[in-house]
Order: structure tokens, then sequence, then C-alpha cells
């Protein structure tokens, strides 16, 4: 299930013309880190907050099954041109997921509308990605 399909276009296009509440740091149109609401984090082309797994190893993701149901991995296709600091890292499944300084990145299925970041804590272990 692709939690970022039902973000409203017009959300969408009325964030991209708020710059001046954003302030892009790094990254692409793909995934970048930008500050939103007052709040600087890591987001996907979809201005979704992305998030990281404390069980993840430097490069390789540990979130599979129930975990990746619920925390969905963030993925691009491979060969897709990303900024500083960001890889793809492959899954078992073969699909590409998305690594900020070799951390893995997910989406939190909690998350349903841009600006959304309650994720952040959950269990000690999940984090923004900043």
């Amino acid at each position: 299930m692709n939690f970022t399909s039902n973000i409203n276009s017009s959300l969408v296009i009325g964030f991209l013309f708020t710059s001046s509440a954003i302030a892009s740091s790094h990254g692409n149109d793909l995934v970048h880190t930008q500050k939103f609401q007052g709040v600087t984090y890591t987001m996907n082309q979809s201005h979704m907050a992305l998030y990281t797994y404390d069980g993840d190893g430097s490069g390789v993701s540990n979130c599979y099954g129930d975990c990746a149901a619920n925390w969905p991995p963030a993925l691009l296709d491979a060969g897709s041109k990303l900024g500083d600091n960001y890889t793809l890292i492959p899954r078992t499944d073969g699909t590409m997921q998305i690594a900020f300084r070799g951390k893995p990145l997910y989406l939190y299925g909690g998350d349903v509308e841009i600006g959304d970041i309650s994720g952040d804590g959950i269990g000690g272990v999940w984090h923004l990605s900043k």
C-alpha cells in the first residue's frame, strides 16, 4: 500500500508555493531535507516525513514483514540520481531503498498529510531523519 497516494494534489501545489516557510538544506526533488512548520527533517518527493530505525545497520534494512507494513521503506527506482549523503541500498525483494548517510529511510503509516511527523520517537527506536 502506498501511503502517499492519498495526498491531495492541490495541497502539494500549495505547499510548494509557500517557499517562505521552506528552507532547503540538501538533496534534490526526490529526497531532501527542509524546514517545515518550524521543524527541519528529511522528506520524500511527496514531502512526507522520512524516518530511521535503530534496528538497521549501515546500508542494511532490517524492517520487513509487519514492520514494513507499518513503516514502508522509502523506495526509488535503481539508478535514481540523489543528492549528497543519499544512496540507494538493495532490499531482499530486489527493490531499492533510499538511505541517508547509510541509514535506510522509511515512511510511517500513521502520517497521512504533509507535515505529519507522528512517527518520531515511537518505541524509542524510530526517529525523524534530519
